[in-house]
């Protein structure tokens, strides 16, 4: 397959070993089993703890509430708590979280490209 290249590939002339670390941390965040799917049920718009459920198939419910934890904690998530009875709680992609899933459609791009259905992974 032959990949035109419509634009140079930008040269990492500032990266320092610092910016290196923060960045694999991100991808640590974001690379843990469930991540971008909860991520990805945010960005389509579900804001409750069982629309994202729905929408991530698969994820326990356990599962489902430690990565929200985690993603909140990584300031990906934004959790609102509304003081309804009963209490009603509302999950969001913050500003980070939006960035980083536009920053992650290059390489959804990438392996749509690149799949040849013969990764022993899938």
């Amino acid at each position: 397959m032959t990949i035109s290249r419509t634009a140079p590939i930008p040269q990492w002339d500032h990266t320092n070993e610092a910016e290196c670390r923060r960045a694999g941390r991100a991808i640590e965040v974001v690379g843990q089993r469930w991540a971008p799917g909860v991520l990805l049920a945010l960005d389509r718009g579900a804001e409750r703890f069982s629309e994202i459920a729905a929408l991530v198939e698969g994820i326990s419910a356990r599962m489902l509430t430690v990565r929200l934890k985690q993603l909140e904690a990584a300031r990906l998530v934004v959790r609102t708590v509304i003081p309804t009875t009963p209490v009603s709680v509302r999950y969001s992609l913050s500003p980070r979280g939006a960035d980083l899933l536009a920053a992650l459609r290059p390489m959804a791009d990438y392996v749509q490209r690149w799949n040849d259905d013969t990764d022993p992974q899938d």
